[in-house]
């Protein structure tokens, strides 16, 4: 069992910027993928960015390409999301997933689902005022 607490989600003024911790317990096994999703109500959970602790490349959706960086402490117990020029597009709630058993080889083509995951978050609410 892996369980995940968010922390760190506010309001914000457009061009302004958060950062996102997800801290992880449970899990002393070896690698796993872990990752952070997002969601406005009545749309599905969308996957904003991927990181695998063993070292893969991370993995982000185009629309936060250039701007989210996911990464992880050097103890492997919180993951992070540095979110930088917020848009009022960002606004959603945004969740901390984990996964022991999956690759994590994720690309453009090959999207994060949350059907990919089974360990998740409360979820903590980031809005982006214009």
């Amino acid at each position: 069992q892996v369980q995940l607490v968010e922390s760190g989600g506010g309001s914000v003024q457009a061009g302004g910027s958060l950062k996102l911790s997800c801290v992880a317990s449970g899990y002393n096994y070896g690698n796993y993928c872990m990752a952070w999703f997002r969601q406005v109500p009545g749309k599905e959970r969308e996957g904003v960015a991927t990181f695998y602790t063993g070292g893969y490349m991370p993995f982000y959706a185009d629309s936060v390409k250039g701007r989210f960086t996911i990464s992880q402490d050097k103890a492997g117990n919180t993951l992070y999301l540095q979110m930088n020029s917020l848009s009022p597009e960002d606004t959603a709630m945004y969740y901390c997933a984990a996964d022991t058993t999956l690759l994590c080889f994720f690309n453009d083509d090959t999207t994060p689902e949350e059907r990919d995951f089974d360990y998740w978050g409360q979820g903590t609410q980031v809005t982006v005022s214009s």
